[in-house]
């Protein structure tokens, strides 16, 4: 099966056309549109190699994979069988589903828990159902990877008559990050899945932390949005809820400027007054910006909590896994999260860390007594596996 991927983040867009086959998987083409908006870029790589970046005309989601598709050659865009689609909430439904309109009304409701993310998914479901009419769609959901976990790692300890009626609980996200490093570690490491305990951490704009305990989710730092955990580029992570209260009141805030503030106005951005990239706020470290300095020191700290609290949940750890933009490209801020993290038998190789810049390896001693690795997350095979599982046992049904 010829499957097409599509990965819709909050200013991104990453689309990939893979041979998927029940013990195999290759990529035919790939591109990225980022930065959409009024400074757009798009780069692609043909099945020959070629590689192409350019500027684009793509003010949003639909637009971008437009663009991407019109690359395409046209033999292998009528070779598309399937296309699988990333969808950061989808509410009730929590396994892997077949698109239909049932599902889109779920994503469209989805966007008040995850409006960063639901509202491109959607924008690229619909472009993708103009443009390959014929052609099954499914949704891989971010949650599905955090359905393990326990009830008391879950739930909040708010009344359950709230709980119930809101289906307000820990819903977890970037699942498919932290299955996809989970999966590529068990791999490296030569064991089964199921066999292997990890702390896995996505550090990117959004930043997220999963203990994983014999190769399923057990804890997760987001929550029922993807605010919850981590400090991040413009969102904070973790804060006391009586603060929320208290700037609506003292300040006026209506809930959708409070919204905005927690999305838009907080995290790295907030805290350093200038920016939410990680690289420009390592720059205006090194230039002396004390601000700069504060951020980056408060989101490491913050990693390191989790780290601790993660080691804490699991008791045996095998390695903690560095993945994201922040986290697969920057040794900097690998070293200055687990540096002090020594104690706790976690040592950081300065030579093997400093040259892991996009690439995956290990970045710890041979005598750490927890592995640290860095291994880019690859969502893309991930959706791509579970459309081509979902569509086979469809078919499958079908003929039985």
């Amino acid at each position: 099966m010829n499957a097409l991927t599509v990965n819709c983040g909050s200013s991104s867009l990453k689309m990939r056309l893979c041979a998927v086959e029940p013990s195999r998987m290759s990529t035919l083409a790939g591109g990225a549109v980022e930065a959409i908006g009024a400074d757009a870029v798009l780069t692609f790589q043909s099945g020959d190699g070629a590689k192409t970046r350019s500027p684009v005309v793509a003010e949003e989601p639909g637009t971008a994979l437009r663009s991407l598709l019109q690359l395409l050659p046209d033999a292998a865009r009528r070779s598309i069988e399937a296309v699988g689609h990333r969808v950061v909430q989808g509410g009730a439904f929590t396994v892997p589903t077949i698109i239909d309109d049932e599902v889109i009304r779920a994503v469209e409701a989805g966007q008040r828990l995850a409006p960063l993310h639901n509202h491109p998914s959607l924008d690229g479901i619909v472009a993708s159902r103009k443009e390959l009419p014929d052609v099954p769609m499914v949704a891989v959901y971010d949650t599905t990877f955090h359905n393990t976990l326990p009830q008391y790692a879950s739930h909040y300890a708010l009344p359950q008559e709230l709980t119930l009626k809101h289906g307000l609980r820990r819903y977890g996200y970037h699942g498919i990050a932290h299955r996809s490093m989970t999966e590529r570690y068990a791999e490296l490491a030569g064991a089964a899945v199921d066999s292997v305990s990890l702390i896995t951490l996505q550090l990117g704009n959004g930043c997220s932390a999963t203990a994983v305990r014999n190769g399923v989710s057990v804890d997760t730092s987001m929550g029922f949005t993807p605010l919850e955990g981590l400090m991040m580029g413009t969102r904070p992570g973790d804060l006391d809820p009586g603060a929320l209260s208290f700037l609506l009141r003292e300040e006026r805030l209506s809930p959708d400027e409070l919204d905005d503030l927690l999305n838009h106005r907080s995290g790295l951005l907030g805290i350093s007054g200038s920016s939410g990239d990680m690289a420009t706020l390592l720059q205006e470290e090194a230039e002396g910006h004390p601000r700069a300095h504060d951020a980056i020191e408060m989101f490491c700290y913050r990693v390191r909590k989790y780290i601790g609290a993660y080691i804490a949940v699991l008791g045996r750890v095998d390695a903690i896994v560095f993945g994201g933009g922040i986290g697969e490209r920057s040794p900097e801020i690998r070293r200055r999260i687990c540096e002090p993290l020594a104690p706790l038998g976690i040592h950081i190789d300065g030579e093997r860390n400093t040259v892991l810049t996009g690439d995956e390896g290990r970045c710890s001693s041979d005598d750490s007594h927890i592995a640290a690795w860095v291994i880019p997350s690859d969502e893309e095979r991930i959706i791509a596996r579970d459309t081509f599982d979902l569509l086979a046992r469809t078919h499958q049904g079908r003929n039985s």
